[in-house]
């Protein structure tokens, strides 16, 4: 079991759609600088929600309490199974949330419907195409990858993350763990507003933003936000709390 004077091991979750390699490119390089092991979780698309929780779960069985991040839909898994294991949680890092509750009416889960329909009618490679047309370069190229991945049960992972319920306000107030969201300012599919709500709900959390831009040129730009949210490096001994949370 890890010491207690050990930095934690930091597992990252993905967005819908995306994979391993981007969300460590996110947090790995901004977690090691401060000692911490990122663990990526690369989502099965014949179910994401049980691929994370199950690698969620496995690494706290090895390495004792972690911290959990997540992007996107692995935010909001993220924070859910952090509020029921509290014990195994040592602080979350919570980037680009994209809605509170029900799902339904948000800009991603109705842009994951939408694809995934659009995917079963007309193929990989011809939404592939589309999406790059009218993505940012580094956005078409790490989707691309990641969709070619996760085919052909890419449609059904999407239709999965747009029923997923994140927290309500009121399971996010019951939070009781260091935490930072990262918002970004210029995302139309991750609202700024929807960051700010989280961090405005949960007790003891900073707020941190980044734009589009900021995240093409370097995904690390999340990983060093959040790490200066939880006013990283670590303590020692480790107590469990941010020092000094700041809200933007």
């Amino acid at each position: 079991m890890r010491s207690r004077l050990d930095t934690p091991a930091a597992v990252v979750l993905p967005g819908t759609g995306s994979d391993a390699r981007f969300a460590d490119d996110a947090f790995s390089a901004a977690l090691s600088a401060v000692g911490s092991t990122t663990l990526a979780v690369e989502p099965d698309p014949a179910g994401v929600v049980e691929s994370y929780l199950a690698a969620l779960d496995h690494a706290a069985r090895l390495h004792g309490p972690i911290l959990v991040a997540g992007i996107s839909l692995g935010a909001a898994v993220a924070a859910r199974w952090a509020l029921d294991n509290p014990s195994s949680t040592i602080a979350l890092a919570l980037a680009l949330p994209a809605w509170t509750g029900d799902p339904s009416d948000s800009p991603a889960a109705t842009s994951a419907r939408l694809t995934a329909r659009s995917l079963r009618e007309d193929g990989l490679e011809a939404v592939s195409a589309a999406m790059a047309s009218s993505s940012p370069e580094w956005l078409a190229r790490t989707l691309r990858r990641s969709w070619a991945a996760q085919w052909p049960g890419l449609p059904d992972a999407l239709d999965e993350a747009a029923r997923y319920s994140s927290l309500d306000l009121a399971g996010l107030a019951r939070i009781q763990l260091p935490t930072v969201v990262v918002g970004a300012v210029d995302d139309a599919v991750h609202p700024i507003d929807i960051a700010r709500q989280w961090a405005g709900t949960i007790p003891n959390c900073a707020l941190r933003s980044v734009t589009l831009d900021d995240i093409g040129r370097d995904p690390g730009c999340l990983g060093r936000a959040a790490v200066d949210g939880l006013g990283l490096p670590w303590p020692h001994p480790f107590e469990g709390r941010v020092s000094h949370p700041t809200v933007e």
